[in-house]
């Protein structure tokens, strides 16, 4: 069920504290933390606590939840100085977009150009 904690997910077990995790910020609602595979000098998941398998779920499920999410990433882009020089909010959904863990999870990436289209 849609905010449920799930047993076999990733970001529900460093959510509980059982998978070790660098921890960048935390509210009632939402962690963020490093990316153990950083693509950007600043690369920085911001999850909701709850689970919800992707942004598409998410949305619909809780958008205040979104609004959570999307607020902490900027409050992470002011302390981390990227939010002078830009950064990027990114959210895959779905294994064809690159989602490799199926907990709502935004990627806030910055420190360096971005161009677009990446790749």
């Amino acid at each position: 069920m849609a905010g449920e904690p799930q047993a076999d997910c990733l970001f529900c077990k460093i959510v509980r504290g059982e998978v070790p995790a660098t921890l960048v910020r935390e509210t009632e609602t939402v962690l963020a933390f490093r990316d153990i595979n950083p693509q950007a000098p600043t690369h920085v998941l911001v999850i909701p606590k709850a689970h919800y398998r992707d942004a598409a779920d998410l949305a619909s499920s809780a958008p205040q939840l979104v609004a959570d999410v999307l607020r902490e990433a900027g409050e992470v882009a002011a302390e981390e100085k990227t939010d002078s020089t830009g950064y990027r909010i990114v959210f895959n959904t779905g294994a064809g977009a690159g989602q490799t863990v199926f907990h709502a999870h935004a990627h806030l990436l910055g420190g360096r150009g971005l161009e677009w289209p990446p790749g």
